[in-house]
């Protein structure tokens, strides 16, 4: 590899020796390659370099420029939605920082994130996502439903639980796990509404029933959406 100083720039760049006759400087994936007639000498090589480093250093910026650019990292289930997510690696970021703008999902993450696998990182990124919406909608859904049935527990919380949406303890504490707001917002207040009734009902008796389809006539069409998931 040779290196070419001018005051603050230095360019690196590797010769290819070949039989033509003609000298090509490329940049590929912000490495500079030249390519020189295998008689050509170590200094010829640096001016030729000099003269094209206005060139070479426009090339050098572009690359940067476009590896700081969005890539897609898949789909993430949002209310119900598939919201886009894009993922831009930042040398100057020592934080990841997410933004969802117009149901899309945009994430800076540091540059030294590259090395984490990608499927993992969005998993733990899109629980974050859901931890903060989760805040958000059930602490709504459950300010509608206690209005809505004149009743509500005395506390709540919001955990992760295998296969599980929505719990209610004995002590009368429902939980709700915050992965629930992939699902539409009518599912979750379904979910609420179900643990509400559960402090008035223990178990899935008749009358358990009667008291969802009180509030919520149409609540199977929900129940059927999320079948093998407890709640």
């Amino acid at each position: 590899m040779n290196i070419f100083r001018n005051r603050n720039e230095i360019i690196t760049y590797t010769v290819d020796k070949n039989i033509n006759n003609n000298l090509y400087i490329s940049v590929q994936n912000g490495e500079v390659i030249v390519q020189a007639p295998w008689y050509f000498s170590k200094n010829q090589i640096q001016e030729i370099v000099e003269e094209k480093k206005k060139w070479i250093l426009e090339k050098l910026k572009e690359y940067e420029i476009k590896k700081e650019e969005y890539i897609s990292g898949g789909t993430v289930k949002i209310l119900g939605k598939d919201c886009n997510v894009k993922i831009k690696y930042k040398n100057n970021r020592k934080t990841p920082q997410v933004d969802i703008i117009d149901g899309e999902i945009k994430i800076e993450l540091p540059k030294n994130y590259k090395k984490v696998n990608n499927t993992e990182m969005l998993n733990l990124l899109t629980q974050k996502i859901y931890n903060v919406i989760a805040e958000r909608e059930i602490e709504n859904s459950m300010e509608k439903t206690r209005i809505l049935l004149g009743y509500a527990p005395e506390d709540y919380e919001l955990l992760r639980i295998k296969n599980t949406l929505g719990k209610c303890s004995k002590d009368k504490k429902i939980t709700i796990n915050p992965d629930i707001v992939k699902y539409k917002p009518e599912i979750i207040d379904y979910v609420v509404l179900h643990e509400f009734v559960h402090l008035k009902y223990k178990t899935h008796t008749k009358k358990f029933y009667e008291e969802i389809r009180k509030y919520m006539p149409n609540y199977e069409k929900y129940a059927n959406e999320i079948v093998g998931l407890q709640y």
